[in-house]
């Protein structure tokens, strides 16, 4: 066994991002500017030209699309109950009210038949989370959505890297939220991104992230919308760039990681242990997490105090939304959503990040097997 402790996750930033970040702290321009500008542009040319701001966190950059969609009281927001709280808690913010749909469980992420299903009269939105970064069946998402006018804010927080069909997510659809977390596969330490459709929703965007200000000229300013004050710093920008030239690199370790984890595992793993493994899918998804699903017999507290015997960190993303006080109190309650229920309370998250070695990855399956032969 060794001594060494292998987290989870940590992020990796090269010497050349830190010395970025060193020359902005020594330019006298440390808040936004033109470094974020420099991102942003990045970021849109990577998204096939569509308009990209930048904000201080990808949650906000979920209630401010659902602020420019129109979205509020009396209105419903269809999303999932596996996710951080935060997909949901934006929906609260704008003062709409969420509904939740099970998941699929195979792939974890919303079932879209479900989604039909929970569509009324009232349904203005859909919030759909790409758990892991694994796309769901964008056709079926967007075509839902055609059909019952539905506005689309993709979650897309662990996402960047992924595709669909080809295509990066991002460079269609409607609003996508990106978060660059730092334990995200690029990071910013905290930020996050929004991609828009047009101009209209670009100066709304920039409203609502410095407290709703509009210039013109030198000194001509107005306030027409509440906003906040969501902006990214060059601080942060600097970071992104440095990960974001390094993205492809960063997707295409993460597959070989991915890949090595089945290799390593086996074929016979899940009927040896009872847990449960993603799908081994490579051309859509990013790795950004290597999650399983325990099995019944093997609580997870148990589990990952074992792992850490073993000096191997493990997470677990994420515990049902709708089971939070905050949301029984809304009238959610045990056997709602039972798929949601049973993945989120065996669902762990191996180690998986970018300089994680395939000797480390050899050494979380000694130790996984180890503990579930128990």
């Amino acid at each position: 066994m060794s001594n060494t402790f292998l987290p989870f996750s940590k992020p990796t930033i090269d010497e050349a991002t830190i010395a970025s970040v060193a020359e902005v702290l020594r330019s006298g321009w440390i808040t936004s500017g033109p470094k974020v500008a420099e991102f942003e542009q990045q970021l849109s040319t990577y998204f096939g030209g569509r308009p990209v701001r930048t904000f201080n966190s990808g949650t906000c950059t979920m209630e401010i699309a659902l602020r420019i969609a129109g979205i509020g009281a009396g209105d419903e927001v269809i999303t999932t109950p596996i996710s951080w709280v935060a997909t949901a808690n934006v929906i609260l913010e704008v003062g709409a009210t969420p509904v939740f749909a099970d998941i699929d469980p195979v792939t974890r992420n919303l079932d879209l038949d479900k989604v039909e299903a929970a569509i009324t009269a009232k349904t203005r939105a859909i919030i759909p989370v790409y758990l892991a970064g694994k796309p769901l069946d964008m056709d079926r998402l967007y075509a839902i959505a055609k059909q019952h006018n539905l506005r689309v804010i993709e979650d897309a927080a662990q996402a960047i890297g992924s595709s669909w069909q080809g295509k990066p997510i991002g460079s269609f659809g409607d609003f996508v939220s990106f978060s660059f977390q730092a334990n995200k596969n690029i990071t910013t330490s905290e930020g996050g991104c929004l991609v828009l459709n047009n101009q209209a929703e670009v100066v709304l965007a920039e409203k609502y992230r410095l407290q709703g200000v509009s210039r013109s000229g030198w000194d001509g300013i107005d306030v027409d919308v509440l906003g906040g004050k969501y902006n990214m710093t060059d601080i942060a920008a600097a970071i992104g760039l440095g990960q974001f030239a390094q993205l492809d690199k960063i997707t295409a370790h993460r597959r070989a990681l991915a890949r090595h984890y089945f290799a390593e595992l086996g074929a016979d793993f899940e009927a040896q242990t009872g847990a449960i493994l993603p799908p081994p899918e490579f051309a859509n998804t990013n790795w950004h997490l290597f999650q399983l699903e325990l099995p019944a017999r093997m609580s997870r507290p148990e589990f990952m105090a074992r792992m850490k015997e073993h000096q191997v960190g493990v997470g677990f993303h994420y515990a049902p939304i709708h089971l939070f006080t905050l949301y029984r109190e809304l009238g959610f309650k045990e056997g709602m959503f039972p798929i949601a229920e049973r993945v989120g309370k065996q669902i762990v998250s191996l180690p998986m990040f970018y300089s994680l070695s395939i000797a480390d990855v050899s050494r979380v399956c000694v130790a996984l097997r180890a503990v579930l032969s128990h």
